[in-house]
C-alpha cells in the first residue's frame, strides 16, 4: 500500500476537521484564554487577572439571580415541550388527511424565524392592545402584564420558547411512533392490555430514544436562549428574565467586559456539558434500541 493510499482517508476528513476546528475548538480555547485576563475590547493590551473573574461571578447576586432564571426556563420549556409533543404526536399519528393538516400546521412556527415569532408575541401580549389579554378580558379576567412584570415575564417566554419548538418534537414523536412495529400492537391488543399499561409498558420504551435525543437538544437549546430575550425583554424586568447567554453578550458587547464574558462563558460551556454528560450515564442504559 502506497503512502498516497494511507493518507486518503484522512485527506477526505481534513476540509471538515480543519473548519471545525477553526470556528469550534480554537473559540473555546480562546475563550478560556480570555477568562484570565481583564480586557475592554478596544485596549491593545490586557491585564492579566487570573481567576478573578470566576470569582466575581460567583460572588456577584446578580448572576446567581441569572442561573437560577436559566434553570427556571430550561426546567419548564423542556418538560412542557416534551410532555405537550408527545400528548399531540400520539393525538395526531393517525392517516387521516385532517390530521395531516394539523401536523403541517403545528410544525409551521418551527421554520419562521424567532425574530419574528419574538415581534409577533410582543404584540399579542402587550397589556393594552394585546389578542391575549383581549382574549382573558372575554371571559372576565384582568389583564395581565405579560412581559413587563416580574411574576410573568420568564412565564411568558416559556410560552413563546414552547409555541416555538413544539412542532418539531410532535413530528419526532410521530416518526417514532410510527417506527414501532404493528405486531407489537396486535400482541397487546390480544392480551388485552389496557391503554395506560400499552403506553407505559410498550409505547415508552420504544420511544425511548427519542424522548432520550429530544430532551438533549431541547436542554442545550434552552440553554443558549437569546433572540426572544434580547427582543421582547432585554432582560428585565428587575433582571427577571436574564439568561446567561443574554448575560454573556450585555457584559461582552455593551460594558466591553471581554474576560467577565468570557468568564461566564465558561461557566456555560461547563454547565451544559455537565448535565449533558450525567444525563447520558443515568439515563442512557434506559434507553431501548431494537
Amino acid at each position: 500500500m502506497t503512502l498516497w493510499h494511507k493518507l486518503r482517508p484522512y485527506s477526505m476528513v481534513a476540509p471538515a476537521i480543519i473548519i471545525f476546528s477553526l470556528f469550534f475548538i480554537y473559540p473555546i480555547f480562546y475563550m478560556l484564554y480570555l477568562s484570565l485576563f481583564d480586557w475592554n475590547f478596544v485596549s491593545p493590551t490586557k491585564t492579566f487577572v487570573g481567576i478573578q473573574n470566576f470569582v466575581d461571578l460567583l460572588t456577584e447576586p446578580e448572576f446567581r439571580q441569572v442561573l437560577s432564571n436559566t434553570t427556571i426556563y430550561t426546567v419548564l420549556t423542556v418538560a412542557l415541550t416534551t410532555g405537550l409533543s408527545l400528548l399531540l404526536a400520539l393525538w395526531l399519528n393517525r392517516g387521516n388527511v385532517f390530521y395531516g393538516i394539523v401536523q403541517g400546521a403545528i410544525f409551521s412556527p418551527h421554520i419562521i424565524s424567532l425574530v419574528s415569532i419574538s415581534l409577533l408575541w410582543t404584540w399579542l401580549m402587550d397589556p393594552e392592545y394585546g389578542l391575549l389579554n383581549w382574549v382573558i378580558g372575554l371571559f372576565g379576567f384582568g389583564k395581565l402584564q405579560w412581559l413587563s412584570h416580574p411574576s410573568t415575564s420568564l412565564i411568558s417566554l416559556v410560552i413563546v420558547a414552547v409555541w416555538k419548538g413544539i412542532g418539531y418534537n410532535t413530528l419526532v414523536f410521530i416518526a417514532g411512533l410510527q417506527s414501532i412495529p404493528a405486531d407489537i400492537y396486535e400482541a397487546a391488543s390480544l392480551d388485552r392490555s389496557r391503554p395506560w399499561t400499552t403506553f407505559t409498558k410498550l409505547i415508552l420504551p420504544m420511544l425511548s430514544p427519542t424522548i432520550f435525543f429530544l430532551v438533549i437538544i431541547n436542554m442545550i437549546g434552552s440553554f443558549q436562549v437569546f433572540e426572544t430575550i434580547a427582543i421582547m425583554t432585554q432582560g428585565g424586568p428587575v433582571n427577571s428574565t436574564n439568561t446567561l447567554v443574554y448575560y454573556i453578550y450585555q457584559y461582552g458587547f455593551r460594558f466591553f467586559k471581554i474576560g467577565y464574558a468570557s468568564a461566564a462563558g465558561v461557566i456555560l460551556l461547563v454547565i451544559v456539558g455537565i448535565l449533558t454528560i450525567v444525563y447520558f450515564k443515568l439515563l442512557s442504559n434506559r434507553v431501548h434500541y431494537r
